[in-house]
Parts: structure tokens; sequence; C-alpha cells
């Protein structure tokens, strides 16, 4: 698949950086969620036939899940926009490697690659914003640096005298000695298979465990199935037990069986059992 090309078009059609963000968001989620036959299709098209306009709608049904991911990391002090479009290129990237015949839905497939693309972002961006957040320690980011690539780990004497050259505490100092000194590790760990030595890998800890778009799409799709069927039941009801049921049930002010049987001039037994029989109804047409 010629990504630059499906990138392109995602750019020039919904971009979280062209445009408000809230705007992208309301846009991505009217995108309607492909069905899982709809989904392997447009795949096996773009598989087989290197269809850029079935990548683009597979990219673009997606998108939500993208936002719902991002979302999980707005406590790192980062733009949702920039989260979102890291996490865009993930998605990219798994459409491109999804493979049909795995029996998976996309959007389990492309939870690695679009969290590893935020992930990669955080590492590359909340280091460098978070290592010197005072006015004392941007000084010392910018000059400590040369300090120590001159005189190497700094002993107390040296510490003192940074310290004094440029106006802060020696205790400033040895923090941004630290900070400077921390090495980068890969996402995913060490080249280690102790498992042990990949505990403190980022793929360990910067995962979200609430934000899992699988059981999300499961949700979304069994909520819109079952909502559809409610309104097709609810249709198929005589206008009189559709008004009992809005009334006993979604009214604000809910009425009494008495108020009803006042209404209809009958008993509230009998109301009773029209609200019963259009429950059943509407329960059997969830089951079926």
């Amino acid at each position: 698949m010629n990504t630059a090309l499906v990138t392109s078009t995602y750019s020039n059609t919904l971009s979280p950086l062209t445009g408000s963000i809230e705007s992208y968001i309301q846009t991505a989620r009217d995108i309607p969620v492909l069905s899982t036959e709809e989904e392997k299709e447009l795949a096996i098209q773009l598989r087989e036939n290197n269809d850029l306009e079935a990548a683009r709608k597979l990219v673009m049904s997606h998108l939500r899940f993208v936002i719902y991911i991002a979302r999980g990391y707005n406590g790192y002090g980062l733009p949702l926009a920039d989260l979102i479009q890291e996490g865009n290129i993930g998605l990219l990237k798994a459409v491109k490697r999804f493979d049909p015949e795995r029996g998976v839905r996309l959007v389990s497939f492309a939870v690695h690659w679009i969290r590893a693309e935020i992930h990669e972002f955080i590492l590359k961006n909340w280091r460098i914003v978070k290592v010197a957040t005072t006015k004392a320690q941007r000084k010392l980011f910018f000059n400590l640096r040369g300090s120590k690539k001159r005189l190497g780990w700094l002993n107390q004497e040296q510490v003192n005298t940074v310290a004094e050259d440029l106006g802060v505490k020696p205790e400033t100092v040895v923090e941004m000695e630290s900070r400077l000194s921390g090495q980068d590790v890969g996402f995913d760990g060490f080249n280690s298979d102790d498992d042990e030595d990949n505990n403190f890998a980022p793929a360990a800890y910067l995962k979200h465990e609430n934000a899992d778009p699988a059981s999300e799409l499961e949700r979304t799709d069994f909520g819109s199935h079952n909502a559809g069927r409610l309104h097709t039941a609810l249709s198929e009801l005589d206008e009189r037990s559709q008004d009992i049921l809005a009334s006993r049930w979604l009214a604000d002010k809910k009425q009494t069986l008495h108020e009803l049987a006042a209404r209809y001039q009958v008993s509230a037994e009998r109301i009773r059992q029209l609200e019963k029989n259009a429950m059943k109804k509407l329960k059997q047409a969830l089951i079926d």
C-alpha cells in the first residue's frame, strides 16, 4: 500500500491539526463504524488490489478509536491534537499490515500500533518538557551539559562551583545532573529474555488499562443494534401501549396506574396488564 497517498488523503480531510479539535472529534464520531463483513471486504480489496479508496474507508472508520485511546494519555500535558495525530500514524501502519484472514477486527490489531506511536511521541516530548520546568532548571539545562562534557560526573566540589557560577542551589545542580544522565530505553524494553528487565519498559506502564477500543467497539455495536431493535419494537405497539410505557417509564414526571386508568376510563388493573404485555413484547424483540 502506498502509505504516503493514504496519509495525504487523511491529512486533507480529517487532520486534527488543520482546524478545531472539537470539530474534528465530532466529524470522526459521525463516520459510521464498519461491520465485520464490510471491514473484511475492504481489507481484501486493499491487500489484493492496492485499493486506496478501501484504505481510506478503513482509516476513516477507525479515527474515533484513535481519539478514544489518545484521551487516555491526557495526563502527560501534551496537546490532545498532537496525541491524536501520532495515533493516526499508528493506525495507518496498522491498516497497511492488517490481514483480514486472521479472524480479528482491525481495531484489535491496530491498538498496538496506535499506542506505540503515541508512546514514542510522549517519550520524545514529555522528557524534554519535564526535564527543565523552573527558571533555575532551564538555566542548568543549557549550561550543565557543557560542564558535564568537560568534567564527566560531577563531584561535590564541582557541584558547588557550578551552583555558585549559575546562582542556583547545589541540590538543583544534583537533580538536573541526574535528569540529564538518565538513559533512554526502548519502547518494548531491553534485548533480554528476562521478564523482570522489561517490567520497567514504557510498554509496561504507559498503557491505559481502561482504553480498550476492541471492547468499546463491541459495546458500541451492541448498543446501536439493541437501540434499533427497541425503536422498531416500540413503533409496532398500538398508540395506547406506547403512551402507557412513555408515561410510566420515560416521562420526567411518571404517572401512576390510577392516573392512566382515569385517562383511558378503564381499571388500574387493565392498565397494568397493558403495560405488562407491552414490556413483554419489547423484551422479546431484544432477545430474538
